[in-house]
C-alpha cells in the first residue's frame, strides 16, 4: 500500500459528547483504499466511540463523514454506511447466543431468504471460516451459547467478511484476537494483510502492540478523544508507540519495559518453596501429573484456547476452602472474568457496586452496609486501578470495555481473597493499564497472595513463576520460569506428552 492511493473516506470535526462527559474532540481522520490503519491509544481515548461513529451506530454532534469523493453525507447511519461497503467487528460481540451459526449468518446477511437460507447460510459462513479460521472445528448447526468465548469472536469475525450481497470496502476490528490463542490471531492477521492486498481497506484496534505493528501500514494515536499522531507504522517502535499513547505508568520510578521483566521470585529458582495452597488434576488427566500452586506464586495456564484452561480455574473456583478427589485448595478465592458481558460485570449496577460486591463483609456497620466505607473502597479502587468515569455511581456500561475490566480487577483485589483466578482477563486492556496490573499483581504476590493465569498471550506467561501447558482438557508440560519459551509452549499445546 502506498499513499497515492485513493482517499476512501475522510471524517473531518467529529465530535461526540455523553453528557459531560467529550468522548471526540474534533477528530480528523483519511483512511485510503487497500491500506490497514492501527488504532491505538488507552482505554478511554475515544477509538471505539470513533468507530461506532464510522460505523453508523452513533450519530456525531458535530463533522462530516465524505465516502469515495462525494459531498458529505447526511443522515449517516447503519444502512448508509453498509450501503458504502463499511462493516465492523465491535468489542462486545453481537452474536444471538439463542441461536445457531447458520441463524446468526442469516441476521447478518438479509438477502439470505427464501426456501434453502439455511442451507445457503451455512455455505456462507463456513466457508468463510475455513478460508480465514482453517481447521477451526465449528458447524452451522452449533448453539452460539455452547461456543467458546473465542470460536463465537471466530464466528463473528468470518460472518463479518463474508459477503452476501453488495460490496466490502472497509472492515473495522475492534479488539478482534483479545479472545483468541497465538494460532488463531496469526491466521487472522494473514488474512487481514490478503484483504488489504486485494484493495479492502482494514481499520485494526488492539492493545497488542507487536502484532498491530507487524500488520498495519499506518499507525493513527489517540488520547483524550483526540488524534495526537499519525505516521507509516514503520516509523514506530514498541516503545516510542507507549511513548506515543502516553499511557507510561504513573509511577515514573518504573519505566514501560519494567513490568515485562520476569517476575523477581522466578529467576532462577529451582525449587518451589512455600506452603502448598492449590492441587488440582483434570478430570481427563492421565498419570500423576498436576496443577501445584504456592502461596505468593505466580501459575500460568498456557495452550491454544479451549483446551481447558477456562475449565480448571472453574474447578479451583468450587473446591475452595475443601479438599477433593480432583482439586484441594486451601483459602478464600476471587475470579476474574474474561468473558465480562457473560461472567463479568452486572449491567444494571453501578460501577461502584460492580466493584464493592464482593467486599460487603468488610464495608459492615451493625449489620448493615456502612456508606462512608463503601465509598471509600470504590474512590481508593477507583484511583487504584485508573478507572476514566467522572463518577462511580455511573452505571458500569458507560465505561469502555477496557475500564470495565479494570473494575472487574478492582473488585477481585479489593477483597478477602488469598487466591485470584484470572481467565484471560486482559482483553481490551490499554498497555499502560496492562503494565499497572502486572505490576500490581506482583506487588500481591509478594504479599502473599497467589494467582492462577490463563492467558492468550506469551508476553504475560512471562511474569509467571511457573506455567503448565494444557491440550485437550489435561496437563501436557510442566514448565519452571527457567525453561519458558515460546517455542516450548507451541510445541506442547501440540503434542500429546510434551513434557
Amino acid at each position: 500500500m502506498t499513499e497515492t492511493q485513493p482517499d476512501l473516506i475522510r471524517l473531518a470535526g467529529i465530535r461526540k459528547s455523553f453528557g459531560a462527559v467529550m468522548a471526540l474532540r474534533g477528530v480528523d481522520l483519511t483512511i485510503r483504499r487497500g491500506e490497514c490503519i492501527g488504532l491505538v491509544g488507552h482505554n478511554g481515548a475515544g477509538k471505539s466511540t470513533l468507530m461506532q461513529v464510522l460505523a453508523g451506530t452513533l450519530k456525531p454532534d458535530e463533522g462530516t463523514i465524505t465516502v469515495s469523493g462525494h459531498e458529505p453525507v447526511r443522515g449517516y447511519s447503519v444502512s448508509e454506511a453498509q450501503g458504502w461497503g463499511v462493516r465492523c467487528v465491535f468489542q462486545e460481540l453481537s452474536l444471538c447466543p439463542n441461536l445457531t451459526v447458520a441463524e446468526n449468518a442469516r441476521i447478518r446477511h438479509p438477502s439470505l431468504k427464501g426456501p434453502g437460507w439455511r442451507r445457503r447460510a451455512a455455505n456462507l459462513i463456513i466457508s468463510e471460516l475455513d478460508r480465514i479460521f482453517p481447521g477451526h472445528g465449528i458447524r452451522p448447526g452449533d448453539l452460539v451459547g455452547d461456543l467458546t468465548l473465542g470460536r463465537r469472536q471466530m464466528v463473528e469475525i468470518a460472518s463479518t467478511f463474508a459477503v452476501s450481497s453488495g460490496h466490502l470496502d472497509l472492515i473495522i476490528l475492534d479488539e478482534p484476537t483479545s479472545s483468541l490463542d497465538q494460532v488463531v490471531a496469526r491466521q487472522l492477521l494473514d488474512h487481514v494483510r490478503r484483504a488489504t492486498a486485494g484493495g479492502c481497506s482494514v481499520i485494526l484496534i488492539s492493545h497488542i502492540l507487536g502484532e498491530i505493528l507487524s500488520t498495519a501500514d499506518r499507525m493513527v494515536v489517540m488520547k483524550d478523544g483526540g488524534v495526537v499522531e499519525a505516521k507509516p507504522a514503520s516509523a514506530y517502535t514498541r516503545d516510542s508507540l507507549v511513548a506515543a499513547m502516553g499511557t507510561i505508568a504513573h509511577d515514573t520510578s518504573h519505566r514501560a519495559g519494567d513490568a515485562h521483566a520476569p517476575a523477581p521470585a522466578a529467576a532462577g529458582k529451582a525449587e518451589r518453596s512455600g506452603p502448598v495452597v492449590v492441587e488440582a488434576r483434570p478430570p481427563r488427566q492421565r498419570g500423576d501429573r498436576k496443577l501445584v500452586a504456592r502461596k505468593g506464586e505466580i501459575i500460568g495456564l498456557g495452550g491454544l484456547a479451549g483446551h481447558g484452561q477456562t475449565s480448571m480455574l472453574v474447578l479451583v473456583h468450587d473446591a475452595a476452602g475443601r479438599s477433593g478427589r480432583v482439586a484441594t485448595v486451601t483459602g478464600k478465592v476471587a475470579f476474574v472474568a474474561g468473558d465480562r458481558q457473560t461472567d463479568g460485570v452486572f449491567p444494571l449496577w453501578s460501577i461502584g457496586r460492580n466493584v464493592t460486591i464482593r467486599s460487603l463483609g468488610a464495608m459492615r456497620r451493625f449489620g448493615l452496609i456502612d456508606p462512608r466505607k463503601e465509598r471509600e473502597m470504590e474512590q481508593r479502587w477507583k484511583d487504584r486501578m485508573a478507572i476514566r468515569t467522572p463518577d462511580m455511581d455511573n452505571g458500569i456500561l458507560t465505561l469502555s470495555g477496557g475500564n470495565q475490566q479494570k473494575a472487574l480487577f478492582a473488585r477481585a483485589l479489593a477483597s478477602d481473597a488469598d487466591i485470584i483466578l484470572m481467565d484471560d482477563p486482559m482483553r481490551g486492556v490499554d498497555i499502560g493499564t496492562k503494565e499497572e496490573v502486572y505490576r500490581t499483581i506482583k506487588e500481591e504476590a509478594a504479599r502473599g497472595r497467589t494467582f492462577l493465569w490463563y492467558t492468550t498471550e506469551f508476553e504475560e506467561l512471562e511474569h509467571c513463576d511457573h506455567v503448565y501447558v494444557f491440550r485437550t482438557g489435561t496437563l501436557v508440560a510442566d514448565l519452571p520460569r527457567s525453561e519458558l519459551s515460546e517455542e516450548r509452549v507451541l510445541q506442547s499445546s501440540f503434542e500429546e506428552d510434551a513434557a
